[in-house]
């Protein structure tokens, strides 16, 4: 299948490589030519610019870091929207539901068809095809691009209308940053009483507790101290935002959400937006005055 790949990131870079590897003839383009290269040498196309992307191919992805940068490469001047190939324009990114349907909305006037298609899984799914692959949009046109989507992992279909995978995404999201929140104070409570914090999450991996941030993110990143899980701070934050935002507009009581977003929003302020997420823990870790590391052997 000929697919157009924009935004070569931390997930479109292992994303579209799957896509070359399985087959599938591509065109890519990201403002970084560096990022383009490693598929260059794959076979892949370089484009221009989205615009010319959308010259070439009926379907074009994309995986890109923000709202702002996502409608730009969709409507802007140099925007898909101005190719005149183009049909599917299939969104990789987490926007949220406002931004999908006020998107879809635009595309609709040249006869393009959007279909969201945020993924969960981090960095290290992207590069095994272990994603969440989350999909809202006409069934006619979802079905022809199952086999592509497929590549990156397992593939759920959510609804026909815009937007519906994107509030999928972003219910998903909540929890994961509400279990990374969630972890750090508990584990930072048994530090506190004298606890081994790897024994901590040895035992609440065995229980009830079990969660992501014990399983994976703590002993990959907090408790050796590395903090490079490879999910960005600004990022989590995005996808809580909008949750919260999202969840308003629904009328959802959201207490628990919203101290949520408060520790997020404090450590981003403390870290920095390009810091690690995982970075969260040296938040909680300077208010309770511990560390929570991994005993040295």
């Amino acid at each position: 299948m000929e697919i157009g790949f924009i935004g070569l990131g931390s997930m479109g870079g292992p994303m579209s490589r799957r896509l070359v590897e399985a087959g599938h003839k591509l065109t890519v383009f990201d403002t970084r030519k560096e990022a383009m290269e490693p598929l260059l040498k794959l076979g892949a196309t370089a484009a221009r610019s989205p615009a010319d992307v959308a010259d070439r191919v009926e379907t074009v992805m994309t995986s890109l870091p923000s709202l702002d940068i996502g409608l730009k490469v969709a409507t802007g001047d140099d925007g898909l929207i101005r190719g005149n190939r183009v049909r599917r324009y299939v969104d990789l990114s987490t926007t949220g539901s406002r931004a999908a349907i006020k998107t879809a909305e635009i595309l609709k006037e040249r006869n393009i068809v959007q279909i969201d298609c945020p993924v969960s899984g981090g960095v290290a799914g992207a590069e095994k095809g272990t994603l969440a692959v989350m999909v809202s949009g006409p069934k006619e046109e979802v079905e022809p691009l199952r086999s592509a989507l497929e590549v990156f992992g397992k593939v759920f279909y959510c609804g026909d209308k815009p937007g519906m995978a994107q509030s999928m995404k972003l219910a998903n999201n909540f929890l994961s940053a509400t279990g990374m929140a969630a972890s750090c104070e508990a584990i930072a409570m048994g530090v506190k009483a004298g606890l081994d914090p790897s024994l901590m999450c040895d035992v609440i991996n065995a229980g009830s507790g079990m969660n992501t941030a014990t399983t994976q993110k703590f002993p990959r990143s907090v408790l050796p101290g590395t903090f490079d899980y490879g999910f960005g701070m600004a990022l989590m934050v995005k996808d809580v935002r909008l949750f919260l935002a999202e969840a308003q507009d629904y009328g959802i009581p959201i207490e628990v959400a919203q101290a949520v977003g408060k520790l997020w929003e404090k450590a981003l302020a403390e870290h920095g937006p390009t810091s690690d997420f995982t970075e969260i823990a040296k938040t909680v870790e300077k208010g309770a005055g511990i560390q929570m590391r991994a005993p040295k052997k």
